[in-house]
């Protein structure tokens, strides 16, 4: 009886094509090992290294588009719910039906006082918050707040606005300070897996050339400003699809304004105090807060998804190791370098121009003289006008370093003479256009000026150590100078421009005296970043205690707390056997009925 043929082929055992396979190696036991578990023997190292390497700047560039498209959403419906509410709160009739006499103007007031003066404490908790939490988790957890002060509106109380404001305006500074770290952070890391041939020669120890990632900084703060911009428009979709068909026309709204533009004074003074046609009924509304709430809820898994980590595990462990006394220090020790000194000027001027926009020149010249239906289109106007001139920032790749900056100074400029000479008509529409077109220059020169900021602090701070420091100064200044206009509403709009072009003019001269300085050599005191207090101990950071240890562990060292005999089960070496002093750490520590007796334990006798 025949045996029955193998259902799989025997190893070694010679089939139709004899003993060899494809490759013309032998097989079965007089196979060389090398062949079989040795290394694929088509492989190409430096292919698969570029590879690589490849796949970590696609990577990068991920995460840049991530975080700029979180940072457009958050920011898009915040403003969009906050002008949406002011605008329904506004109006009387809204009011007195919808919530009867709660005294929502009152809640509207501390809500926007939460959001402007909370900030001016962030200077004390946002350098601490950013290296507890790390650079990722922080912007998830501002994006966070912002989602819970969207969630909020659902059941506008006292005890819900005011609370999510006071809690939105402490994400404030420490949402956009992490953003710009993150930002400049991609740039370096993008440089390193670029060039990570010349890393290689170099050894791990040595830091690239300076201003070496600059040429990708430039790129990636043209990207991130072209998102951040596009925020405004965003925050217009729910005026131009919802809230536009229940207002009135200017004919009523204007009726009582007299002055506009230069001559007027506060906010719409005379504005008249019902502005809805007919109420949006409440299912409208919490359909539109949902759609809200669906946008922030996508920020937040953008973030949380796409967004990968700033640092190294080892580098966040440093950047944490050196003391949270320094960490709270730092940001004021920084006030030495002149370079920050001569910049705080434009950061002041960098939030004044951006709450300048969104107040003086779209309320007070442009609902002033074309009614509060056509607000969402200009500053759609000033959203797109500054989202595609945010590319011209990369002019700094052929330009001297300082003129995207003061171009955008200069324009602004030119426009805040103009409008210190222009006082529109209420109620007339035939200069509408100059209305966009300086709603659109506009915003070119903010463009100009944020992204020539941000890069201008990369590239002047390079060290990973204090980035989040300088980022954290730049926008509490910018806080700062948001709280001067929220307390400077009421005053004359001549007064306004004035204290626009006083600190413009300020700003642009400081910075070229700084420029000057740097070029005449004048070398800048920084602070020094004290070495992370840890000890390396293999590939682990430990204290003096050993941290790792298990329970069990402690309990032997310790003697678990028992009595002398408890102690005397390790036997210390003979005196013969101890040459010299012994290492600390070497043998078990004194149990707590030796410590009582001031004794050190077996050794000591």
């Amino acid at each position: 009886m025949e045996a029955e043929p193998p259902l799989y082929p025997v190893a070694g055992a010679a089939g139709p094509q004899g003993a060899e396979d494809r490759l013309g190696v032998p097989d079965g036991p007089e196979a060389p090992l090398d062949e079989l578990v040795g290394a694929y023997p088509n492989y190409n190292e430096e292919e698969e290294e570029r590879r690589y390497y490849r796949r970590k700047r696609l990577g990068v560039l991920k995460n840049v588009l991530a975080a700029s498209a979180g940072g457009m959403l958050t920011y898009g419906v915040y403003l969009g719910l906050l002008q949406m509410q002011l605008i329904l709160h506004y109006d009387e009739t809204y009011r007195e039906v919808k919530y009867g006499n709660m005294g929502l103007p009152d809640i509207d007031s501390k809500m926007l006082m939460g959001i402007n003066v909370t900030p001016i404490a962030a200077l004390l908790y946002t350098p601490v918050l950013i290296r507890f939490f790390g650079t990722k988790w922080m912007m998830f957890l501002a994006v966070g707040i912002y989602a819970l002060f969207v969630s909020t509106n659902y059941w506008e109380r006292y005890y819900t606005l005011v609370p999510s404001a006071v809690a939105l305006g402490m994400a404030i500074v420490p949402l956009w300070a992490s953003m710009g770290n993150y930002i400049t952070r991609m740039a370096q890391k993008y440089y390193e897996y670029s060039h990570y041939k010349e890393q290689d020669e170099q050894g791990p120890q040595q830091r690239p050339p300076r201003g070496s990632h600059a040429p990708y900084l430039l790129v990636f703060q043209a990207i991130f400003y072209s998102f951040f911009h596009l925020s405004f428009a965003c925050a217009q979709l729910p005026m131009i699809y919802f809230l536009n068909h229940y207002l009135y026309d200017l004919n009523h709204t204007l009726y009582n304004v007299q002055n506009c533009g230069t001559n007027s004074q506060g906010i719409l003074l005379g504005f008249n105090k019902t502005v809805l046609r007919t109420l949006p009924r409440s299912r409208n509304l919490i359909v539109v807060e949902s759609v809200l709430m669906a946008v922030a809820f996508l920020a937040m898994l953008l973030v949380l998804g796409l967004c990968g980590a700033a640092y190294r595990p080892t580098e966040e462990i440093d950047l944490r190791s050196v003391g949270w006394g320094n960490i709270f220090q730092l940001p004021f020790k920084h006030v030495r370098d002149f370079r920050l000194r001569h910049l705080v000027p434009f950061f002041i001027y960098s939030g004044f121009e951006v709450l300048f926009a969104c107040t003086g020149l779209a309320l007070g010249y442009g609902v002033c003289s074309v009614g509060l239906e056509r607000l969402a289109y200009l500053l759609v106007a000033y959203s797109l006008g500054a989202s595609a001139s945010s590319a011209l920032g990369l002019l700094g790749l052929w330009l001297p370093r300082p003129v995207p900056l003061v171009a955008g100074a200069g324009l602004h400029l030119l426009l805040t003479l103009s409008l210190f000479f222009w006082a529109p008509k209420p109620r007339t529409l035939q200069h509408i256009w100059i209305l966009y077109a300086v709603a659109v220059l506009w915003g070119v020169g903010s463009a100009l000026n944020k992204t020539g900021i941000s890069t201008l602090l990369g590239i002047l701070y390079e060290d990973k150590e204090r980035q989040d420091f300088i980022f954290t100064i730049y926008h509490w200044w910018q806080a700062v100078a948001i709280f001067t206009v929220y307390l400077g509403s009421s005053l004359p709009m001549k007064a306004k421009l004035t204290v626009l072009l006083v600190t413009l003019v300020a700003s642009a001269a400081s910075y070229l005296w700084m420029e000057q300085k740097l070029r005449r050599g004048v070398v800048p005191r920084q602070p020094r970043i004290p070495r992370p207090q840890h000890k390396v101990r293999g590939y682990r950071y430990l204290e003096e205690d050993n941290s790792d240890e298990s329970d069990a562990e402690g309990e032997r060292g310790g003697c678990g707390g028992g009595g002398r005999g408890d102690c005397a089960e390790e036997e210390a070496p003979p005196a013969g056997l101890r040459p010299g002093p012994e290492p600390a750490g070497l043998y078990r520590r004194p149990c707590p009925y030796e410590q009582a007796q001031g004794g050190d334990g077996p050794e000591e006798q």
